[in-house]
């Protein structure tokens, strides 16, 4: 918790308003406009539904009875309404008390993992058959967020060290919860049936039952936070000047955290995780602040931001039923809708996001120096790894086999079905392992790239891509071939790496931007996957987070091909720019005096990157870690010089993905696990402790 509490230096985006008197007309009327807007989005929003029953029966209700109007709009549209209502509130007023603790304006619960923590207690009790009355569950959801919330803010030094570190913690994070949950929703398929779709926030209410035992927290939550707008004013102020004025700073910031927990987790406890809405809100209301000066005293600010939350949740629900119609607003989850407007404000701000600098550490920056006879002794180790984790993989599964098996098969000489297991078998570890070497290799040349040693080729948004493309045509054409579902993925991270990238560029490459341009376009790429699955293929879902969870399950040698073509094709390039990698790492200036096109340069190891990545999403899925866990672990091995991290990091990738999928298809054999959750779960303990040990540097001078 110290970390949480922990002081630094505040962002522009979320400093106080300039000195001076409050323009009290100003802010009425935009407190009148935004209660309007919200009355009239209200309105609109009961009129909408499955049933016959419009605006002008409901209209009657007022002069007359109608008795189905009426019980249309006690039993489905009013539970639907004030829920909405609700969590718009909630997660408006967290967002903002977030925000302002971190002093970072893309504080959020999603940012924080708060949301994904809820979500995994909550999916993990019905999981196990266990059953909670709306309190017991939200004082569940409450423990997940606040673990996950203090780990990240405990890990990102407060929120405080930069932007791009809190996205990169926090969503790495997240990455983490997210696979855990994911496992349990395809290991227990039928016990949390219809939880996907709950997972990315449903209004969608059977009675007023959980909303009026939760709605007293949320009061009394909103109620504190408002009572401690004066002191969040002055720790706005700065640390310093906050304890002379007699502020005890470590009290506020963790009574305001746990305030702000309280109020995500009764909202993702009432409807599941809305996304985005904790971010977009004070975004949203300290646009005005040129308008309506004094907008950023949080007594003004937090009441405002919880409109705007109403504002963008019953607005959003709006718009989904107005363009899909009524059925719709059952069956597709409105955090979509929120997800991907969140995101466009996202990828605006970063748009606008400058160069953290400092906060920019090159990945090698704790490396050690190491022998070239130590490196070759690594590089042996390496090879021996891979390959024992290539005969392990040949050798376990669902039917395990003997090491004379594998030699009579390679001689053509086993029986039908020994011949059968080895023949489905061997492409699957041929993809793991290709494709974790690609991952490394694409890893390697990204942290390089960014200056970032918390970047992984995932979070420029190439698995998304690859992921909207699969499931697109799993949605679309049932029937796909393996080989049109791989080549459809390596388009679609294709197409995203682009887009990334292009609107990363803005004068020249600003790696921060590109991260968080590229968390974005994650982001509202996994909305739209989740919009295709529920929408349109609604009771197959484990087909989809199967292909999304990364496995190797149903691989050909075709499948293969691609991956070990890109190898041979690009890791020699990514070899012979070995040295540009290394003056990347450094800064801007150094490249530049020394002949390097830094731009040119830039863009060619990037795309290198993104085919990589590309080719191994479309043949294994999405795995995520690999490409950030493998260099880490090379440069700790062998130092920092790509020359030696290069090799290394791909022995290590393939080794960590084979021995991952053998695990995954031996642990609950005949089930499967994927092999991308197998991952996940070794890699987050290895990055927590990663961001652990770097926390310091973050919070140093700067």
């Amino acid at each position: 918790m110290n970390q949480l509490l922990a002081p630094a230096q505040p962002e522009p985006a979320t400093r106080p308003a300039p000195a001076g008197t409050v323009s009290a007309p100003r802010i009425v009327l935009v407190f009148v406009l935004t209660v309007a807007v919200g009355l009239v989005v209200a309105a609109v929003h009961l009129t909408q539904g499955t049933s016959s029953v419009g605006a002008l029966d409901l209209l009657r209700l007022l002069v007359g009875t109608d008795d189905e109007a009426a019980r249309v709009l006690v039993a489905s549209r009013l539970p639907r309404l004030l829920a909405g209502l609700a969590i718009g509130v909630a997660l408006g007023f967290a967002g903002a008390a977030l925000q302002s603790i971190a002093r970072n304006p893309l504080a959020s619960p999603d940012t924080l993992a708060v949301n994904a923590g809820a979500h995994l207690a909550i999916v993990a009790a019905a999981a196990f058959g266990i059953t909670l009355p709306a309190l017991p569950a939200g004082g569940l959801a409450l423990l997940g967020g606040l673990a996950a919330a203090a780990l990240v803010m405990s890990l990102s030094a407060g929120g405080q060290a930069g932007t791009t570190r809190l996205i990169l913690a926090g969503s790495a994070t997240a990455m983490a919860l997210s696979s855990l949950t994911m496992l349990l929703l395809i290991l227990f398929e039928q016990a949390t049936i219809g939880l996907f779709a709950w997972g990315n926030g449903s209004l969608v209410q059977s009675d007023l039952r959980a909303l009026t035992q939760l709605a007293p927290v949320i009061a009394l939550a909103v109620g504190a936070l408002l009572l401690l707008g004066h002191r969040l004013d002055i720790l706005a102020l700065g640390d310093d000047t906050a304890t002379v004025l007699g502020l005890d700073v470590r009290r506020t910031r963790l009574i305001v955290t746990v305030l702000a927990v309280v109020l995500s987790a009764a909202a993702v406890t009432l409807t599941g995780p809305v996304g985005f809405v904790g971010l977009c809100a004070p975004v949203i209301v300290r646009l005005l602040a040129p308008v309506a000066p004094g907008v950023h005293r949080h007594r003004i600010l937090l009441p405002l931001s919880g409109l705007a939350g109403v504002i963008i949740v019953l607005g959003s629900d709006v718009l989904l039923r107005a363009v899909m119609g009524g059925q719709a607003g059952v069956d597709i989850p409105t955090g979509v809708v929120t997800t991907l407007f969140g995101a466009a404000i996202l990828i605006w701000l970063a748009r606008r996001h400058r160069d953290a600098g400092p906060t920019r550490r090159p990945p090698g920056g704790h490396a050690a120096v190491r022998s070239a006879g130590f490196h070759r002794t690594v590089v042996g180790c390496g090879l021996v790894a891979t390959v024992v984790a290539v005969l392990v993989g040949m050798l376990f599964g669902d039917t395990w086999v003997l090491l004379g098996d594998i030699v009579n098969w390679v001689q053509g000489r086993t029986g039908p079905a020994y011949t059968f297991v080895l023949d489905q078998r061997w492409p699957r570890v041929a993809a793991a392992v290709l494709a974790g070497a690609a991952l490394a290799i694409a890893g390697t040349t990204v942290q390089a790239v960014c200056r970032n040693p918390l970047a992984e080729p995932g979070i420029l948004g190439i698995t998304a891509g690859a992921g909207l493309g699969a499931v697109a045509l799993l949605t679309f054409v049932p029937l796909a071939g393996v080989l049109a579902i791989s080549g459809v993925a390596g388009l679609g991270a294709i197409l995203a790496f682009a887009l990334v990238y292009g609107a990363a560029w803005r004068g020249g490459l600003s790696s921060d931007r590109l991260v968080l341009i590229g968390f974005g376009a994650w982001q509202g790429g996994m909305a739209v996957i989740t919009f295709l699955i529920v929408a349109y293929d609604p009771w197959n879902t484990a087909k989809a987070l199967t292909w999304l969870s990364g496995s190797t399950y149903g691989r050909t040698a075709w499948q293969v091909l691609p991956v070990a073509v890109a190898l041979l094709v690009f890791t020699p390039a990514v070899v012979a720019a070995r040295r540009e990698l290394d003056l990347l790492t450094l800064d801007d200036d150094t490249p530049r005096v020394l002949g390097v096109r830094l731009e040119r340069t830039r863009l060619v190891a990037l795309t290198a990157a993104a085919l990589l990545t590309s080719t191994a999403v479309s043949a294994v899925g999405v795995i995520g870690f690999v490409g950030l866990v493998a260099p880490h672990a090379a440069r700790a091995l062998v130092g920092g010089r790509h020359s030696r991290v290069i090799p290394v990091a791909a022995l290590l990738g393939a080794a960590l993905v084979s021995l991952a999928d053998t695990l995954g298809r031996t642990v609950i054999a005949p089930a499967q696990v994927p092999a991308g959750l197998i991952v996940a779960m070794i890699g987050t303990p290895y990055f927590v402790w990663l961001l652990w040990r770097s926390r310091a540097t973050a919070t140093g001078p700067r």
